[in-house]
């Protein structure tokens, strides 16, 4: 009888706690909306709600009554496929920080200390300086240049680490070489470039929104798309990789290969986000340790979480960094970076008897 009771406050307790934190994800994504909103009345032009409301409705409603051209375009053409770029870039970013801490059990990782963003500057500064990418110098093949750049260093760093069968903290180390490796390279291409191209690759480095489009943001949902349910199949594995290799060895799980597939997927992310917005500082550290504090560690909630979370912080800062000073736009790059230094500091300091 004792033992049933038990049982029965566990399961309450369980379903309590698994309550709170599907109400927090219903909560992230009012929240997006209402940002969604927000963010599509401000800018250099002066809209009011109902124009916004209006403008979108009359789209998706053709009876509903429309607005002036000019505002109907302003919001289809300019503000809503930025937003939602930023909503969809959030999110991968996001997942794909939270994967890479989860299968390194290192709460610094992130798609830049792994050295993939760095490739993915290097391979736009390279179409964009010299000329020499894989499909010419368009700004789509640009965007291509930058993807495959990503994934080569993905699979250099992947590479070494199955040839000397490295530990996570290597895995680390080799990316945070990566990094060092091509950001010299692109410095040396900037230091030979024409005024024009640098200036165009200071842009990019520097992550940039403004150059979003209805079909960049339906090939970054679908990569975020495809990739996320893959990612969620793996939540309890990652939820055992948290214990030690050692722990979930003896749980049945193939150590090796759900790192191999959780590290694969997160960099197809990283570059499948970056490659079309330039490089975002911080959002894939940031969101996953906010939602971690939040709901704790557990991947079924977790990553849901911190993919609602990304896109929160993302979709606020540029719409922070269009309006603080407008009309001048900030670089959407510069303040993430502003706002995810302090929580790399406090992360160092917080563990740092487990560096020193």
């Amino acid at each position: 009888m004792n033992k049933s009771k038990i049982k029965a406050e566990a399961q309450q307790l369980y379903l309590g706690l698994t309550k709170r934190k599907t109400i927090f994800i219903i909560f992230l994504s009012l929240l997006i909306v209402v940002i969604t909103i927000i963010a599509a009345n401000l800018g250099a032009a002066s809209l009011g709600i109902k124009e916004v409301i209006s403008a979108i409705f009359s789209k998706i409603f053709p009876a509903y009554s429309r607005p002036e051209e000019s505002a109907f375009t302003i919001i289809w053409e300019l503000r809503l496929p930025r937003i939602f770029m930023s909503i969809v870039v959030g999110m991968g970013l996001a997942v794909a920080g939270t994967v890479m801490q989860g299968v390194l059990k290192n709460p610094l990782a992130s798609p830049y200390t792994l050295g993939i963003a760095s490739a993915a500057g290097f391979g736009a500064a390279l179409a964009i300086i010299s000329g020499i990418g894989f499909f010419g110098t368009s700004y789509l093949w640009i965007a291509t240049n930058a993807f495959l750049f990503a994934l080569l260093s993905s699979f250099l760093v992947l590479g070494l680490a199955k040839l000397k069968k490295a530990s996570p903290e290597t895995l680390i180390l080799a990316g945070v070489a990566m990094m060092f490796l091509f950001s010299a390279m692109v410095s040396f291409l900037q230091y030979t470039g024409t005024t024009e191209n640098v200036t165009a690759v200071v842009f990019w480095l520097m992550g940039d929104l403004s150059k979003a489009s209805w079909l960049k943001v339906g090939v970054v949902a679908l990569i975020v798309s495809g990739t996320f349910p893959l990612l969620m199949r793996y939540a309890w594995d990652f939820n055992a990789l948290t214990f030690g290799d050692e722990t979930a060895k003896s749980l049945g799980i193939d150590v090796e290969k759900v790192r191999l597939v959780g590290l694969v997927l997160s960099s197809l992310l990283t570059a499948g986000t970056i490659c079309f917005v330039g490089t975002i500082g911080f959002i894939g550290l940031a969101s996953p340790h906010i939602s971690r504090m939040i709901i704790g560690g557990d991947h079924r909630f977790l990553l849901p979480t911190s993919c609602l979370m990304g896109a929160v912080l993302l979709l606020a800062a540029d719409t922070a960094a269009r309006t603080i000073f407008s009309p001048l736009i900030l670089p959407i790059g510069i303040l993430t970076s502003f706002l995810g230094v302090p929580l790399f500091v406090w992360l160092i300091i917080k563990r740092r008897k487990e560096y020193w």
